[in-house]
Formats: C-alpha cells, sequence, structure tokens
C-alpha cells in the first residue's frame, strides 16, 4: 500500500513542482547573465568611441596651442591652458572643456616633453581594448596595443581632415559628451 499525504496525493508527485520552479528559476537568471554581459561589452565599446572622440580633440587642442604660440612654439603648461589660453591680449579657447577620461575614471596620464610642457594624453587604464583595428589614419598605430594607456594622442598626430565637420546627418560629438 503507497502512503498518501493529508491531501490525498501520493508523495512522490509533489516534487516534480518545486524541481520545474528550480529549473525556471535556473533558466532566467542564465539569460539575466547573458544579457548583463552584453550590455557591459555594449557599454566598454561606447567608452572606447568616447576615448578616441576626446582624445582626439585633446590633441588637436595641443596641436592648435602649439601652432598659434606667439613667438617660440611651445606646448602648454597645464591642461586648463587649452580652455583658457591667456597669451594673447583676449583669451583663446583651443578646446570647448575640459573632458575627463571615459575609461580611467577621470584622470588622463599626461605625457610631458623634456621641457616639462605636455605634448600628450593618454588613459590612465591598464585595461585590454577590445578595439584591436580599423582605427582612423592619425591612430593607426593603435591597432593590436595591450592597454588603453598605450592609446597615446599627441599632438603631432592630430590631423586636422574633415575639419568641415560632420558627415550629412551625424553629430560631431559622441552622445553621451553633447553639451
Amino acid at each position: 500500500m503507497a502512503a498518501f499525504i493529508p491531501s490525498g496525493k501520493p508523495a512522490a508527485q509533489g516534487g516534480f513542482t518545486y524541481l520545474g520552479v528550480l529549473f525556471l528559476i535556473m533558466v532566467m537568471g542564465m539569460g539575466l547573465a547573458s544579457a548583463g554581459e552584453l550590455w557591459s561589452t555594449a557599454s566598454r565599446r561606447d567608452r572606447e568611441r568616447q576615448l578616441l572622440w576626446v582624445g582626439t580633440q585633446y590633441a588637436q587642442a595641443l596641436r592648435s596651442y602649439y601652432r598659434s604660440s606667439p613667438g617660440l612654439a611651445q606646448y602648454p603648461k597645464e591642461l586648463a591652458d587649452l580652455l583658457q589660453d591667456e597669451r594673447f591680449p583676449s583669451a583663446k579657447h583651443h578646446i570647448r572643456q575640459l573632458y575627463p577620461d571615459p575609461i580611467g575614471g577621470g584622470e588622463w596620464f599626461l605625457m610631458r616633453g623634456f621641457d616639462g610642457r605636455i605634448t600628450g594624453i593618454s588613459s590612465s587604464s591598464t585595461d585590454k581594448p577590445l578595439k584591436q583595428a580599423d582605427f582612423p589614419s592619425q591612430w593607426s598605430d593603435f591597432n593590436g596595443m595591450a592597454s588603453y594607456k598605450d592609446w597615446q594622442f599627441v599632438a603631432e598626430k592630430a590631423f586636422l581632415d574633415g575639419t568641415s565637420g560632420p558627415a550629412k546627418g551625424q553629430s560631431a560629438v559622441p552622445e553621451g559628451l553633447q553639451p
């Protein structure tokens, strides 16, 4: 004779519903984990695009500062000098604002010349980039770099091709950096 529980059903059938619910929870957890991973990768790719845009802005601003120097050409002592260049009767602006490092937590690694002046910037992050190829021509040496810190945005490489503006229907500023 089989054992009965108070509801009148055999005890062997009660565990299948429990196992089904556990399996459903496990499948939902795996789905959420994969969605989180996709979101994380998409977010990181977006920050890489921002890093390339911001780095190019700084490199172009450094080049502009150097080329517009009255008298002896020189680079700025601080990034703030790009924002407000007081070497002229009316202050000149080489960059719209001081942008934070989108990958390295806001702080830039500053490359300085022999005279201590800023010649370029790079991210402070030592993480391996997702993007390994297909960089704009001025940054083609970024191909295969081991870390974001190796992406060095220097004034000598700041080409100004495309100064006529963005392609029709595109914004010149990445979406997350628009003022």
